[in-house]
């Protein structure tokens, strides 16, 4: 995907802020829709497929955390990007933001620079394979990740997973056996442009064991993360 012709969908209660970040997007080549609420951008959703979803928390009639819900219910193939951005700044909503299959956390005020770096980052990581095997299907052991489609079958059976535990998987399945550091994860999966914790990677980590087992990333100590079978 070029990313100057992908597809953003914004998503905010406050119209100023939608028209702001609006014009900065498509300045810069994006096509750009908007979205008032949280219902209706689950209506534009499918006509529209954007690329990326940026995401206020704070809205009324459906919350940011319920649409992207909704979203990774949805089985419409490759999935979006989602990235949040609110003004709520506490380590337990980002969390909370993060298990419900969003893919980064920004807080308001951003200058709008900062936000279009994160924007390219954020499309630049979805272009790119997470993974180092170029393949675009990897079977280890009784799964199956189909790179392309963004998707994962256990023992035939598929598996919904939200894109950067997608992107976290492919990446340490890529070469089993091999203890992947906490730093080099964060830049394969998150992109060096995007500032992320190390918490987390162990959200992540957590949410696929939770979906796939607890048997096939273990943690080794003070250092990362591998992939075992």
């Amino acid at each position: 995907m070029d990313d100057k012709k992908a597809n953003i969908l914004l998503v905010d209660d406050e119209e100023d802020i939608l028209e702001f970040l609006k014009y900065n997007l498509e300045k810069e080549g994006y096509r750009v829709e908007c979205a008032i609420n949280g219902k209706n951008a689950l209506e534009k959703l499918d006509l529209f497929q954007p690329d990326l979803v940026v995401l206020d928390i704070m809205m009324p009639e459906m919350d940011g955390m319920k649409v992207c819900k909704e979203i990774r219910k949805k089985s419409m193939g490759k999935q979006p990007i989602i990235a949040f951005l609110t003004a709520r700044d506490e380590d337990y909503t980002q969390i909370s933001a993060l298990e419900t299959g969003g893919d980064d956390y920004i807080t308001k005020p951003i200058k709008p620079g900062v936000f279009i770096s994160r924007v390219k980052a954020l499309l630049r990581r979805s272009r790119h394979d997470s993974g180092e095997n170029t393949d675009t299907k990897l079977q280890v052991g009784d799964l199956l990740i189909d790179r392309e489609e963004y998707l994962i079958y256990q023992d035939g059976k598929k598996r919904e997973l939200a894109r950067k535990e997608f992107e976290l998987l492919s990446l340490l399945a890529s070469k089993p056996g091999k203890v992947f550091k906490r730093a080099e994860i964060l830049h394969k999966v998150w992109g060096k442009d995007v500032i992320v914790g190390n918490r987390t990677i162990d959200v992540h980590v957590r949410k696929l064991r939770e979906k796939l087992g607890s048997g096939y990333i273990k943690t080794v100590k003070g250092i990362g993360y591998k992939f075992d079978f």
